[in-house]
C-alpha cells in the first residue's frame, strides 16, 4: 500500500480526475490516494513547478507523485518519471520537474507500453500513462523496466531571481486561493542578497523597507511565507483583488 499524490489543471468540474483515481486503484486497489489540487492555472507549467515544489517534502519516502499540466500533450514531448529522495515524479517532461530534476539520482523516460494501458489517447495521458505507471511504482516496479534513462530533462529558464549590481529582480509566480501573492524570491535567496544592508522591496508602485512583523486590518503586508517564499498580502483582505496585480509582475530588491 503507497502514496499516490495528484496535481492537475483539471478542475473539479470534470470527470478526468475520478477517471484518474480509478485506473490507479485498478492498478494498486490499496494505494492512498492524496489530492493536492486541481486548480493550477490551466496550461501553467510555471505554476505547477512552484507547486510540486511547495509540497512533495512533506510526503514519506515512496511516495508517488503524479502531475499533470500537460499542454503539449500528444506531442513529442517525453513522458518521464524522476525519482529523487526516495520520491517518484511521474508526468510530462515540460519544465514541471524544474526544481526535482536538478538533483534526481534518475530520469527515465516512459517507453515501455506494457505498462500502460493497452489504448493510448493522444489526449489523455494523465488517464493512459501517469496513472498506471503510479500505480506500478507504488507496488515496487523498478524504473529500469521502463525506458532509456536521460541526462537532459526539460527545465524552465525563468524560475529564479536575477541579480544584478545591487538589484535583484525576481516576480510573482502564482496566488494562493486568499490572493496572497507568492513570489519567486525565498528566504535564502533573500537573506544572502541583502545581508545587514538596508534594502527597498518595490512592486507595482508599492515600496517595502522591512518585512512585516504586525498587521492591521486592511493593510498591504510583505513577509516570508509558510512555504519560505517572499509574499504580499492584505491582511484579512485580498492582495490580487485589491491591486489588480498579475502572475510575472516584476518583484525589485534594491539595497543600499
Amino acid at each position: 500500500m503507497g502514496v499516490i499524490t495528484l496535481c492537475t489543471d483539471f478542475g473539479n468540474k470534470d470527470p478526468y480526475v475520478g477517471i484518474m483515481k480509478g485506473v490507479i486503484l485498478a492498478g494498486d486497489p490499496a494505494a492512498q490516494i492524496v489530492d493536492i489540487t486541481h486548480e493550477v492555472e490551466p496550461q501553467d507549467i510555471r505554476e505547477a513547478a512552484f507547486t510540486v515544489h511547495d509540497y512533495w517534502r512533506y510526503f514519506p519516502s515512496g511516495t508517488v507523485h503524479v502531475v499533470v499540466v500537460d499542454p503539449t500533450v500528444g506531442s513529442s514531448r517525453r513522458p518521464v518519471v524522476v525519482s529523487r529522495d526516495g520520491h517518484f515524479f511521474v508526468g510530462p517532461d515540460n519544465g514541471i520537474f524544474s526544481f526535482i530534476a536538478g538533483r534526481a539520482s534518475d530520469i527515465r523516460v516512459i517507453e515501455n507500453r506494457d505498462y500502460m494501458r493497452e489504448m493510448v489517447s493522444p489526449t489523455f495521458h494523465g488517464r493512459d500513462i501517469f496513472s498506471p505507471i503510479a500505480a506500478r511504482l507504488s507496488c515496487g516496479l523498478a524504473l529500469s523496466l521502463l525506458g532509456t534513462k536521460i541526462t537532459d530533462p526539460v527545465m524552465l529558464d525563468d524560475i529564479y531571481p536575477v541579480i544584478t549590481g545591487n538589484a535583484m529582480t525576481g516576480d510573482i509566480a502564482r496566488f494562493d486561493h486568499f490572493g496572497n501573492a507568492i513570489t519567486n524570491i525565498d528566504r535564502e535567496q533573500f537573506q544572502s542578497f541583502v545581508q545587514d544592508r538596508p534594502y527597498t522591496i518595490t512592486i507595482n508602485g508599492l515600496s517595502f523597507t522591512s518585512l512585516s512583523q504586525s498587521y492591521y486590518e486592511g493593510e498591504i503586508i510583505c513577509l516570508t511565507g509558510s512555504s519560505g517564499y517572499i509574499e504580499f498580502g492584505v491582511f484579512q483582505g485580498n492582495f490580487r483583488a485589491r491591486t489588480g496585480a498579475h502572475k510575472r509582475d516584476p518583484v525589485i530588491m534594491t539595497v543600499q
